[in-house]
């Protein structure tokens, strides 16, 4: 009896502790909402509806793509060859640190209403900071490129970099400098004198940072929904035929 009895708690405990939430300790950041294999979190697969703590490291293959909701409604989509250090994201005092060390990465900011709130995104030779917007970063061999799609973004140079390339800044420039929507600053260290390096137009760049970090429906969820879509087409002309074959047809 009393062994039935210890089974029993142990039974109620292991199934009261995973509904408790994060372990005591870890602060919680947001949720995965999307993603394609392979994608990890601190070395580990990762999986949609896991929830992303401070401190967690992202990375991506070639074949991986993410996307997660923060606490406070902002979304991040990181592309794939990618990673993503999530060091801190307060959603009270708004307080939002992200290190993309290279890859790919759209970021949809919720507005900053918090005194002293900030959402910054760390390059290994930029700071971007954002007030309210939807902006894509990238970290590529040695180059951080900004584009902003809406509100504006504060990009400043670190590390002895500067800005390289853009269409609404001046080249050269070390210090902060802010790029408008339908704008892009490339952070680089070009050699004086030396060649400058091939860039694209801001229209193509712009397309190509939205598809990059697009995080599309899986082979299985599509092809459900196909079923899907045929089973409720056959039963639309199924009802139509039996409807038809009900009617009186008027011959004598």
């Amino acid at each position: 009896m009393l062994r039935s009895l210890v089974a029993i708690g142990l039974s109620l405990l292991l199934t009261v502790l995973p509904a408790s939430g994060s372990p005591a300790g870890e602060q919680t950041a947001g949720e995965v909402k999307a993603l394609i294999p392979d994608v990890s979190r601190n070395a580990k697969p990762l999986a949609v509806k896991d929830t992303l703590q401070w401190n967690d490291l992202l990375k991506t293959t070639a074949k991986g793509r993410l996307r997660a909701s923060l606490n406070d409604g902002s979304i991040l989509s990181l592309g794939s060859n990618s990673q993503l250090l999530v060091v801190q994201h307060d959603a009270a005092s708004q307080q939002t640190t992200l290190d993309l060390n290279y890859g790919k990465l759209r970021n949809q900011v919720v507005k900053i209403t918090q005194p002293g709130g900030k959402y910054e995104v760390k390059t290994p030779n930029a700071v971007i900071g954002v007030i309210g917007t939807d902006f894509y970063v990238a970290y590529e061999n040695g180059r951080t490129t900004v584009i902003c799609y809406q509100g504006s973004v504060s990009v400043t140079p670190t590390n002895g970099a500067k800005v390289v390339d853009s269409n609404n800044a001046t080249t050269g420039a070390t210090t902060s400098v802010t790029v408008l929507a339908g704008h892009m600053v490339v952070i680089g260290s070009k050699i004086e004198g030396g060649a400058p390096e091939e860039t694209q137009p801001y229209s193509t760049k712009a397309r190509s940072g939205k598809t990059d970090t697009l995080v599309q429906a899986s082979h299985r969820g599509r092809l459900a929904l196909i079923i899907g879509m045929g089973a409720v087409a056959g039963l639309v002309v199924g009802l139509t035929q039996a409807n038809s074959s009900s009617k009186p047809c008027g011959c004598k």
